[in-house]
């Protein structure tokens, strides 16, 4: 009888400690630099982000349009800094998308991505070789 009363208590922590060692391992395996694909350093030191895209010239950032704030149909909020544009302030319309930006808001924006901050649509040197935005 208490043979079958230690059974019944060894084989459940046998079994829990067992899947224990078995998470053990695949968070091990998981984490260690060397066995998984992120393309980290086999000190430890973290995968470093690729650069992709390249941002607009000075010259391309001239390009684009330039308006008042007084000007704007659309919301008067930047979306790169979240203030109001107000009617006196220069602010950028990227083509293609019609968004607006404070002016210096975008050329920091834009001169590291080429993509409008709003909706992410990619600003094509066709668009800023036109004459009129789409």
């Amino acid at each position: 009888m208490l043979d079958s009363v230690l059974f019944a208590l060894f084989l459940p922590c046998l079994g829990m400690s067992s899947i224990f060692i078995v998470y053990m391992c695949l968070l091990w395996y998981t984490t260690t630099p060397s066995y998984n694909n992120r393309g980290g350093g086999s000190d430890g030191t973290p995968p470093i982000k690729p650069v992709t895209d390249k941002g607009l010239s000075p010259l391309d950032l001239e390009k684009i349009p330039k308006i008042t704030g007084k000007e704007l149909v659309a919301p008067t909020e930047c979306a790169v800094c979240l203030d109001e544009i107000d009617n006196e302030q220069p602010a950028r319309l990227v083509p293609g998308c019609n968004h607006a930006f404070h002016v210096q808001c975008a050329d920091t924006w834009l001169s590291k991505h080429p993509l409008c901050p709003l909706c992410r649509s990619k600003l094509d040197p066709q668009i800023l070789n036109s004459e009129s935005p789409c």
